[in-house]
């Protein structure tokens, strides 16, 4: 089987098929989804290995929105005997594989789950036979592809080749990131997640420096002012209702008691992040306005989505920003693991 096998979250394979077959059409590039609701995976199988390669190269993994994870299939095993899984994966592999590292996964989903324990134990047999054969490196090596085995059921798995460079560096696209106790909100935990999956280290680092200044709007009860200081931004914290005092305790943020659809800034501002409640047109049309005014320089913003139609109400709003900010940005847009009903969008500056 040639195509591409992407991770999603439970409930969203519809968008992320949606996703695929668009932007395979866009590359003309033939091929069609295989997707099943709350699977938690996508197969979009292509007609030969040279439409999966192109496919892969015209769809970096960075520009997809709903999928986690992003991997180029090479085969599809099924009714395998669970007492000799080896023998007919080792056969499956191409001819002079030779790869980095291995992962063994199963989908998050609720039928995946249960899989967690085979995945490790099948993995420490598999390993050793891979570099027994010649296939596996002796030490991790991100400079060769990477090898994924996708447990779909103990007779039955997917196995699938990342590109280091060009995939999530997380197995199965979630990044293990730990609620802290004085964090006011489990949203603290997506701006976390932003920050990590839609810029890279170096972006991180020249990105977020000390002393930034930023705007928080609907920022009660302060998750995401919290995940900010503690970058040691200087925040205004836009919201009617109250912040947790120990957010206010840092020294670093002002409240403003405001409507974050009317409030502006009297200066220019480094950062600003929304996570207000409202239509995603509504709110993409407001965060276009901050770029075409000049009243940032980067942000991020969460979009609502709507129960159907999610993929095209995600490129409608995506293209409305795009449209009206008025200016060339680069814009990274993300279903990550800590949203639900939602995405998480990053612009800043082009280039």
């Amino acid at each position: 089987m040639n195509g591409l096998l992407g991770y999603c979250r439970q409930g969203f394979e519809p968008e992320l098929a949606a996703e695929l077959g668009e932007r395979a059409a866009a590359a003309g590039i033939a091929g069609y989804p295989r997707a099943s609701r709350d699977d938690g995976y996508v197969l979009f199988v292509t007609g030969d290995e040279a439409d999966a390669r192109a496919l892969d190269r015209a769809l970096p993994f960075r520009d997809l929105v709903f999928a986690r994870q992003k991997l180029r299939l090479l085969a599809e095993l099924r009714g395998i005997d669970p007492k000799d899984r080896l023998t007919p994966l080792l056969a499956a592999l191409p001819e002079g594989l030779r790869v980095g590292d291995l992962w063994v996964e199963h989908p998050d989903s609720d039928a995946g789950k249960p899989l967690s324990g085979l995945a490790r134990s099948f993995g420490n047999a598999l390993r050793p036979a891979l570099r027994k054969a010649g296939v596996l490196s002796a030490r991790e090596d991100a400079r060769l592809p990477r090898l994924h085995v996708c447990l779909l059921a103990g007779d039955h798995l997917l196995l699938a080749l990342a590109d280091p460079r060009d995939s999530s560096p997380w197995p199965l696209g979630i990044p293990r990131l730990k609620l802290l106790p004085d964090a006011p909100s489990r949203s603290a935990l997506k701006l976390e997640e932003a920050f990590l999956a839609l810029l890279g280290p170096e972006e991180r680092e020249r990105q977020l420096k000390p002393g930034m200044t930023a705007a928080d709007l609907g920022a009660a009860p302060g998750g995401w002012t919290w995940v900010l200081t503690r970058h040691h931004l200087r925040v205004t914290s836009v919201d009617n209702g109250p912040l947790r005092q120990h957010v206010l305790d840092t020294g670093l943020v002002e409240h403003l008691r405001a409507d974050g659809f009317h409030w502006k800034p009297a200066q220019p501002l480094d950062w600003m992040v929304c996570d207000m409640v409202e239509q995603p047109s509504r709110v993409a049309a407001r965060m276009a306005q901050w770029f075409a005014e000049g009243w940032c320089r980067q942000a991020v913003f969460n979009l609502k989505l709507p129960m159907k139609k999610r993929w095209q109400e995600t490129r409608l709003c995506l293209d409305l920003f795009a449209a009206q900010a008025g200016k060339p940005l680069t814009i990274r847009a993300r279903q990550l693991y800590h949203d639900r009903e939602e995405i998480t969008v990053l612009a800043m500056p082009a280039g």
